[in-house]
């Protein structure tokens, strides 16, 4: 690693976060802590995760709401009788036809939560813990000028026990490390456990499909640089695995994100790009396209504003 990224990755990770409830709380100083789960048709797990985050409701956690995507099962009612607040997506910036794409619904919850600190978990997570949120609130409430704390892990799927995930290794490590360097320390850059200040997510534009990780990332290290950004290890994250052709279509709006911020011309075109893929059908390999959305919302603190 660059000297700096070593200097960096000794300060500001946490390989064994020990933080407790207590000293916190004692930490928060009169700062109000929000935890979304972004959901689309995920009635089998996200109980499980809203139960994890509800014994810290009313001490270190001050509200806790579920960011439901346009699920058409039980999602909605599952998350509300674990004892979520639910919100859908098209209730919040309502004059504003919602965008297909998890950073859609991560954007809106901005305007449907009121914490300075906000924690995302993802709603697919399979045993989660009540570690994942105090771990990722420590560096917040502890160190000055942290603006973004990222959650690693082992990820023990069925081909891989280490390493990232096949998006990582494959597609986001080689770009960090080829257009940010400084960047190259982050053990997950795309993972969905995560939390950071409002005043940095209402400052900035976010992706609305799966670049939105890669996206805030970025842009975090261009506005206050590589302090403002800190790691804790989640021990073990288990989740639902993807097949290719839907790796293959995050890839590209991943891919689409990290250049736009790092200022690399695309061809120019439509924002909505196609991605063509090959399936076997008889014997016989054919085309099969996707359409991929790369685009921004702006800055929430803006359409505020504006509203």
């Amino acid at each position: 690693m660059l000297p700096a990224v070593e200097s960096w990755f000794g300060t500001h990770t946490w390989q064994q976060p020990e933080w407790t409830v207590e000293q916190l709380v004692a930490l928060k100083r009169g700062r109000t802590v929000s935890v979304v789960l972004p959901a689309l048709n995920e009635e089998e797990t996200v109980g499980a995760v809203v139960a994890v985050v509800r014994p810290l409701l009313g001490t270190l956690v001050d509200e806790l709401v579920v960011m439901d995507s346009g699920s058409t099962d039980r999602t909605v009612a599952v998350a509300a009788e674990a004892g979520a607040r639910v919100v859908l997506r098209e209730d919040v910036v309502p004059w504003l036809e919602p965008l297909p794409g998890k950073g859609e619904v991560l954007w809106r919850s901005l305007a449907a939560t009121t914490g300075d600190l906000v924690v995302f978990l993802d709603s697919d997570l399979v045993d989660p813990e009540t570690a994942f949120v105090t771990a990722l609130l420590g560096p917040l409430l502890e160190v000055p000028d942290v603006h973004l704390v990222k959650g690693f892990y082992r990820r023990p799927l069925r081909v891989e026990s280490t390493g990232g995930g096949r998006v990582t290794e494959l597609v986001a490590r080689p770009l960090l490390n080829t257009l940010r360097p400084e960047l190259s320390g982050v053990v997950q850059p795309l993972g969905g456990e995560y939390a950071a200040t409002r005043s940095f997510l209402e400052s900035v534009p976010f992706a609305a499909g799966y670049g939105v990780e890669i996206g805030l990332l970025l842009d975090v290290h261009r506005m206050h640089g590589l302090a403002a950004l800190a790691q804790v290890n989640l021990g073990v994250r288990k989740h639902r695995n993807r097949s290719l052709l839907q790796l293959g279509v995050m890839s590209a709006q991943i891919t689409g994100t990290a250049l736009a911020r790092c200022g690399v011309e695309v061809e120019a075109g439509s924002r909505d790009r196609t991605l063509t893929q090959f399936v076997q059908v008889g014997g016989e390999w054919l085309p099969d396209s996707a359409d991929v959305l790369v685009a921004d919302r702006p800055p929430m603190v803006h359409v505020v504003e504006e509203r």
